[in-house]
């Protein structure tokens, strides 16, 4: 006995299994949110533009050249016939209309396939170029059909000019425009390319003024082939050279420590000295500049910290005091994190942010640029792209180096759909940043990279949900397996330097947190590299004095943590800026400045960079100010004196960097119109749903069974309404015969729907039964019931169905 084809995609649908369900919406995850009500409503999701669009979309080259393939073989068609007009393997052809299959966008048996229409729309008017069937309404073209042997023979003798026409026709578009495309035309009369064509019936009029190749003549010139030139490989990944692994391995945990501390050196350095914000938003140019020269680095590098900062949820524009961009709350939280998950979390919210650091700088609409920060960075294709470049390498062997080019030339080839020169620039620009953050080093993927990129899917989007909102960007969850791998990579953190006698004092790898950020306000990094290289300066000295630490503090936090003496040039240099620090003292009068060194007050007076503070001598020792107390210090300070602030009593005041906080607020959210993954949970959930789906609406009742005295009523069954007391009296009937019911449900915010129900308990006007739609026992309040009607079960078919 035969098994009937189904009739369509729902039908399809109805014959798979859970497995297959679960695969159908775990590759096509838009299918799920909100869950279809049956297998009918999912069929017809399916089959929307906008969710074939998302699936054709992540479809390589060779699965789109199938699917053209399908749409020139005509509706419907076989495997075989597919198969004989690709030019590749069969087997592989075979599976790849397998897989087809199972992404729903064709449906039907191997001897019995159909396109869904919205793919068939997708490939175009003519897919793989080939035009109309014309054997039935032309009789040349008949023969041809009947021969194809025929056309070769005819164009045997044609000119020059017709041959490359045809030649430019059978792959292209078998369109053409002409005037007066269908005036009668004989071999005789034929004085053009086009009518020698014409006269042969190897073109045909298709209105006055456009001819179009017949199908036949077509495939009669390509023998049989659907599409041209397929390709079912990716183009073969050049290795430009091969590493040893844990070269790569160890360079790239060098990348990923620099890059961490990257971040911390940009929110230390705006908690201090916070940017402003634009008035249409976004960091303005000068700022961007400004911080890329504070942290030593190229304008790329600095916005690709400052977007990965942002989208970590690690900085912020604190809107409500003053319009500054400053770290929030979870930077200080992140901050006391070991170096691995710091890099993790980072290496997380790169991958899947929609931001795009490269577009920082570029021209937009003629004149304007793009600034850091700003809405203009969203793309929201940007992280399926990143993924995406970055998957290619995945299968190299380890240590392997490859072009770019190359991982472009894959990148294209395996979403061929989302091929553009500003997609491609962002392929490009992602193999850039990976390098910088640490996913690559020397032109291969590491295995921190390589772990985080075969982490599953669904755990990043929980972490980067987590972050999102319900938890603080600091606290959020990271894969444990990179974090266990890098803290494998990095070297232990070291607990002291090396003091030189250049004033300088060298950390021969990487330095505790405490003793880094302690160096970091006390000298300024120098160098970095397999060593960092601290410089003392009397600027940094009196930074850390200002920061309220005393000379011998300083002195005794060097021989502390030095495995060298502290140099003697080194001593008394802090010695000299402490004993000169709060020789000169500013006070409120607006401002005045005292110092027992008359000659040095001159000097003050005498100084054109202090013009501005409107000095006079009050006293032999006092000048006075009108500026306030802050800006003397300031300007003082700029002209290389060392200051101290001055309270009422006399005593020095001590004014420690201030940082900067924004209100706690979400990591802002990710503009993407991909729809989240969902989990194994949702997945089973799902199947069971749109599996009760189908068992409510084959179990409700015929049309027959509501029929109605109305001509005008529905031709499909009505949510069940009835009185109470009939009510009452069949769910008592059903709980006495151990029946299904079919009832009428108001939910709390008044929509009507309808459900199938086993009862298993009614008392106190509440019904509580086994709903099948939701797959759980609940409990449904007998004046929200409208109605019901009762169901006998499949296995009972003989018993009277009783409706009210």
């Amino acid at each position: 006995m035969s098994i009937a084809r189904p009739r369509s995609l729902a039908e399809d649908l109805r014959r798979r299994s859970d497995d297959d369900l679960a695969a159908l919406l775990r590759a096509r995850p838009d299918l799920v949110n909100p869950v279809p009500a049956d297998l009918s409503a999912l069929s017809s999701r399916a089959t929307t533009t906008g969710s074939v669009a998302r699936v054709l979309d992540r479809l390589d080259r060779f699965h789109l050249q199938v699917c053209e393939a399908v749409a020139a073989a005509g509706d419907p068609t076989t495997y075989a016939d597919i198969q004989a007009g690709l030019d590749a393997d069969p087997t592989l052809v075979a599976e790849t209309l397998d897989q087809l299959h199972a992404l729903g966008v064709l449906w039907g048996a191997s001897n019995d396939v159909h396109l869904v229409r919205a793919v068939h729309d997708a490939m175009g008017p003519w897919p793989g170029g080939l035009g109309p069937a014309c054997a039935d309404s032309r009789r040349g073209v008949r023969a041809y059909a009947d021969n194809p042997d025929l056309v070769a023979k005819a164009l045997s003798d044609a000119p020059d000019a017709v041959q490359e026409i045809v030649d430019r026709m059978i792959w292209a578009s078998p369109e053409g425009k002409i005037a007066k495309a269908d005036r009668p035309v004989t071999i005789e009369t034929a004085r053009t390319p086009i009518e020698w064509l014409l006269a042969r019936d190897l073109l045909v009029p298709r209105g006055n003024d456009t001819v179009v190749m017949p199908r036949e003549v077509a495939m009669a010139l390509r023998s049989g082939q659907l599409v041209r030139k397929p390709q079912p490989v990716p183009p073969e990944i050049n290795i430009t050279r091969a590493h040893d692994p844990a070269l790569i391995d160890r360079t790239a945990a060098g990348s990923a420590y620099e890059f961490v501390r990257l971040i911390e050196s940009l929110l230390e350095s705006w908690s201090v000295s916070p940017p402003s914000v634009l008035r249409s938003g976004g960091l303005g140019v000068r700022e961007l500049a400004r911080t890329s020269l504070t942290l030593g680095r190229d304008l790329p590098t600095t916005s690709l910290a400052i977007e990965v900062a942002y989208a970590t949820g690690l900085v912020a524009n604190n809107s409500e005091t003053e319009s500054v961009w400053a770290p929030t709350p979870a930077y200080d939280v992140w901050l006391v994190r070991p170096v691995a998950e710091r890099w993790t979390l980072l290496a997380v919210h790169w991958l899947e942010m929609t931001r795009v650091p490269s577009m920082v700088g570029a021209q937009s609409a003629g004149t304007t640029r793009t600034n850091a920060l700003s809405d203009e960075v969203e793309w929201s294709v940007a992280s399926d792209l990143r993924r995406a470049t970055l998957d290619v390498v995945l299968d190299t062997e380890a240590g392997s180096s490859v072009d770019a080019d190359a991982v472009l030339a894959v990148a294209q080839w395996r979403q061929p759909r989302r091929v553009s020169p500003s997609r491609d620039a962002l392929c490009r620009a992602v193999w850039d940043e990976a390098a910088i953050v640490g996913f690559t080093a020397l032109g291969a993927l590491s295995s921190i990279g390589r772990a985080l990129l075969t982490t599953d899917e669904y755990e990043l989007a929980r972490a980067d949900a987590r972050a999102d909102g319900r938890s603080s960007p600091g606290r959020a969850p990271v894969p444990t397996g990179v974090v266990a791998l890098l803290e494998g990579l990095l070297p232990k953190p070291i607990d002291h330097v090396l003091l030189q006698g250049d004033l300088t004092a060298v950390a021969p790898g990487t330095l505790e947190p405490h003793l880094a950020r302690e160096l970091s306000v006390i000298a300024d990094v120098d160098s970095t590299g397999g060593a960092t290289v601290f410089r003392f300066s009397e600027a940094s000295i009196r930074r850390g004095i200002d920061a309220g630490r005393t000379g011998t503090d300083i002195t005794g936090f060097l021989a502390q943590h030095s495995k060298t003496p502290v140099p003697q040039a080194l001593e008394y240099l802090i010695g000299d800026v402490a004993r000169r620090h709060g020789s000169l003292r500013v006070g409120a009068a607006s401002a005045y400045v005292r110092c027992d060194d008359e000659t040095l007050l001159t000097s003050l007076l005498a100084d054109p960079k202090l013009a501005a503070l409107h000095l006079t001598r009050l006293a032999s020792t006092v000048l006075v100010s009108t500026s306030p107390p802050d800006f003397v210090l300031e300007r003082l300070v700029d002209a290389g004196f060392a200051p101290a602030g001055e309270s009422l009593d006399g005593s020095v005041v001590i004014r420690p960097r201030q940082a900067f906080r924004t209100p706690p607020r979400p990591r802002p959210p990710r503009l993407t119109t991909e729809p989240p993954m969902p989990s194994p949970a949702l997945l089973g959930a799902a199947v069971k749903a749109l599996k009760a789906g189908e068992s409510a609406a084959a179990a409700k009742p015929s049309v027959a069974d509501h029929a109605s005295d109305d001509p005008d009523a529905a031709t499909s069954p009505a949510i069940p309404r009835a009185s109470v007391g009939d009510t009452v009296d069949l769910i008592t009937y059903a709980l006495a015969n151990d029946e299904p019911l079919w009832i009428g449900f108001v939910d709390s915010a008044g929509l009507a729907s309808e459900r199938v129900v086993e009862p298993l308990r009614f008392e106190g006007g509440f019904l509580t039964a086994y709903d099948h739609r939701s797959g759980e026992v609940r409990t449904f309040a007998l004046a929200r019931i409208t109605g019901a009607s009762a169901i006998a079960p499949a296995s009972t078919t003989t018993k009277k169905r009783k409706s009210v």
